[in-house]
């Protein structure tokens, strides 16, 4: 008799456990974005100042959590192009503005090709 009650009990916990977790919305996908940078001089930066700006944006981006990721930087003359994974434009503002790298312009990535896509 013990041995049914408790039985019951963990399936009871259990359905409401995973019924209270299917009324909880899924969160937004993560979509790419190629954010634009426009910083005059970039193209210059030593690698110790690079390696700062790094750990500046990891810093940041830590304290944002799971909702934005960096995959990778192009360094040119006057400007970074920057690659990200995040649930929304917004976040992606948020991390330029707290990190005081400048969003000049975001763009959502909608496909990507290579030359093996003419295959």
């Amino acid at each position: 008799m013990i041995k049914q009650r408790v039985l019951f009990l963990l399936a009871t916990l259990v359905l409401g456990v995973s019924s209270a977790m299917a009324d909880t919305p899924a969160p937004a996908p993560m979509q790419r974005y190629v954010i634009e940078r426009v910083i005059p001089g970039a193209g210059k930066m030593t690698a110790d100042q690079l390696r700062a700006a790094a750990a500046k944006s990891n810093k940041v981006l830590m304290e944002l959590g799971p909702d934005i990721q960096w995959v990778q930087s192009y360094v040119t003359g006057d400007k970074l192009y920057c690659v990200y994974n995040a649930r929304s434009e917004e976040v992606i503002k948020r991390h330029a503005e707290r990190s005081g790298f400048p969003a000049s312009h975001i763009s959502a990535v909608t496909a990507v090709i290579d030359p093996t896509t003419a295959h």
